[in-house]
């Protein structure tokens, strides 16, 4: 755990990584957020089979075949299920951060995957489609917490200078997740009828390798000090969690914090919406959650073998183009975690949803044009491309690391249970309406999702500060600070408050971090 993993250097500050930060970013991103990246792509491929399936079933059962009126609605229920397990897990992660603490909270909800994946393995041999809905909305609970939780827990280990670098490892399983779904579900592997139970079971396996490993590293130092006030064991965590470097300055941080809500308890979500004080961070978080959802990524992930069909790829090719596109999402991602310590939260961000952006207008031209101009075709193709990457170089995971940034420990996890419960709701939603909105506004249904992104990422440019190498404190007094000068300046136009102005509160920017090889104890 001493053996440091050396990064780039940024703004003076020297980036070690120890072992025990990169084996703990690994194993909740794998078993966690891999998983949700598997359930978003793991319906695609063996959608005839699981049809055929509950046909018959229903034929086995009454006599009678189903409808195609209500296979399709069967069908609908089993993908959109998903979302709403998603979105009950989101509401209950503040109780559990609570009660088990975030480490406590990934190792603990391990059990919702068995007993899924035994539901979805084992419903053909049981002749049971309510076995496949049911387990594919247990993963969605699963999904839901652990989307809050793993930043949550990866935001609070993390020293302020590789909270980024670390708060994006998600989003790059999450893409690897979809690659691993599109690649398993391929006719050469797990793409076949007799195949699909043992596909959608495959979630066990990452989990299964979670839960043997993760218990063995400590709770989150913050969670132990301000939640638990067990000094002892905030230090052996940060012993743990940081490798030749002096720990005093950073228990000094935490323990402010702690004195600053000596008086304040966990709040609840109607308590912080209630709470005037952090208003533009809650705004914040609303905005950039449902934006993340109503981006459209979601209608590229379900309909992307429909967009290539209309492009004109051969149908026996789509698979492996289809599958193409993940490769590209893992290297955005790569991109996105690499670059956020030295670029920063906003620029990924607004960068990323304004690529987006345009990207979806390019669709819509091009499929218009596509009748008239051969090779707009091949544009819709790179319009598809692009929107993923845009989603996974910043979108796909800032979002979340910024919902842990612009919080204090007491007001976390509800912001946590907010955030959540939108991008669940959002999700649902584009799934759901989509269809529905191709069919009524055709190739312009994409210009909805270009001026959503278009949007969000002027609002990020006008409204939200940098966040980078500053502590929870530090952020919590940007907004505190940028309220007053709204105050006493009758709320004039945000475009004259520069975020420059605040840049280095505190002195962060103008001094530097030395690591002292003499760890020291307080």
């Amino acid at each position: 755990r001493d053996k440091n993993v050396r990064c780039n250097s940024v703004k003076g500050y020297t980036l070690q990584l120890t072992g025990s930060l990169l084996a703990v970013a690994f194993l909740t991103s794998f078993g966690s957020s891999m998983l949700y990246g598997y359930n978003l792509a793991v319906v695609n491929s063996p959608a005839v089979y699981i049809k055929d399936f509950y046909n018959k079933t229903a034929l086995s059962r009454n006599g009678t075949g189903l409808s195609g009126e209500t296979l399709t609605l069967m069908y609908s229920l089993t993908v959109s299920v998903f979302a709403i397990g998603g979105l009950l897990g989101s509401l209950i992660v503040g109780m559990l951060v609570t009660r088990f603490g975030r480490k406590g909270t990934v190792v603990n909800t391990t059990v919702l995957v068995f007993v899924a994946g035994s539901l979805m393995g084992f419903s053909r041999i049981c002749n049971s489609p309510e076995m496949v809905i049911i387990g594919r909305f247990i993963t969605g609970i699963h999904s839901g917490i652990s989307l809050s939780v793993v930043p949550m827990y990866l935001g609070e280990i993390a020293p302020k200078n590789l909270r980024g670098f670390l708060g994006l490892v998600p989003s790059i399983f999450i893409g690897t997740g979809v690659f691993a779904a599109q690649i398993l579900g391929l006719h050469e592997l797990l793409g076949k009828e007799e195949h699909w139970p043992l596909f959608l079971s495959v979630v066990v396996v990452p989990t299964f390798i979670q839960l043997m490993l993760l218990p063995w590293f400590p709770e989150s130092p913050r969670y132990l000090l301000i939640e638990k006030h067990n000094v002892h064991a905030t230090i052996t965590a940060l012993k743990w969690y940081r490798a030749k470097c002096n720990i005093q300055a950073e228990i000094e941080e935490m323990q402010e914090e702690q004195r600053s809500l000596s008086s304040v308890e966990t709040l609840s979500v109607w308590n912080l919406l209630l709470d005037d004080t952090v208003r533009r961070q809650v705004v914040s978080v609303v905005v950039i959650n449902i934006g993340m959802q109503l981006s459209g990524i979601d209608a590229i992930w379900f309909y992307t073998n429909d967009i290539f069909e209309n492009a004109g790829i051969p149908a026996p090719e789509i698979q492996y183009t289809t599958a193409g596109t993940g490769i590209i999402e893992i290297i955005a991602g790569l991109i996105g975690c690499f670059t956020i310590e030295k670029l920063g939260r906003r620029p990924l961000m607004i960068g990323g949803f304004a690529m987006m952006g345009i990207c979806s207008a390019g669709i819509t031209f091009a499929l218009i044009l596509q009748a008239h101009l051969l090779f707009m075709r091949y544009l819709s193709v790179c319009c598809v491309v692009g929107i993923i990457a845009g989603f996974c170089i910043g979108p796909a995971g800032v979002p979340f690391l910024i919902t842990a940034e612009l919080f204090k420990q007491s007001h976390r996890p509800a912001a946590y249970i907010v955030g959540g419960s939108l991008n669940w709701l959002s999700n649902f939603t584009v799934g759901f309406v989509f269809p529905f909105l191709q069919m009524s506004a055709g190739s312009y249904c994409y210009l909805v999702f270009a001026a959503i992104c278009l949007s969000v990422a002027v609002y990020v440019y006008i409204v939200i500060p940098e966040t980078k190498n500053k502590t929870f404190m530090e952020i919590s007094r940007m907004f505190s600070k940028k309220e007053a000068v709204l105050e006493t300046q009758g709320l004039i136009h945000v475009d004259q408050l520069k975020l420059k102005k605040m840049n280095g509160y505190g002195g962060v920017e103008h001094t530097s971090l030395e690591f002292d090889s003499s760890s020291s104890v307080p």
